[in-house]
């Protein structure tokens, strides 16, 4: 996608991430637009974003990967991602709906078993399980791990 530009985030940029957060229905805490990056179209178009967020237990994760609906299926995605993956170092983790798997497994992503997780995955881990129990979530959520 040659006409997208890429650019980290400033504060004016926060307001159309928190709101393309909320939209996609992905998890919209911890965000601090210093970590983003967003993507836009020439015409200025806020297309997407993206961030890489350290944990307390100095886990690194990809996280709140969004594109505009409109420009879905255009490449957006696989180009905030391979800017954030050039920016990080490794092991690098993420959680996502189950059916995304095969997306970030082209990235070189890998599932990984619950004994596996460092704290901060964990613990999401057991709260999910919760809120699955409870009925209060639908979707099944997976952790991957790129080394």
């Amino acid at each position: 996608m040659d006409e997208t530009q890429l650019r980290p985030a400033t504060a004016a940029d926060f307001p159309k991430i928190r709101a393309l957060i909320l939209d996609v229905h992905i998890n919209p805490t911890g965000l601090d637009w210093r970590r983003f990056w967003v993507a836009e179209m020439p015409d200025g178009q806020f297309a997407g974003c993206g961030q890489i967020k350290i944990h307390g237990d100095q886990s690194r994760e990809l996280a709140s990967i969004a594109v505009a609906a409109s420009l879905r299926g255009r490449g957006v995605a696989r180009l905030i991602i391979q800017k954030l993956l050039t920016l990080t170092d490794r092991p690098l983790y993420l959680t996502c709906r189950e059916q995304l798997q095969p997306f970030y497994e082209k990235f070189g992503f890998k599932i990984i078993p619950q004994a596996g997780l460092p704290p901060y995955f964990s613990r999401i881990m057991r709260l999910v399980r919760v809120l699955r129990t409870l009925k209060l979530m639908t979707p099944t959520i997976i952790v991957m791990r790129l080394d």
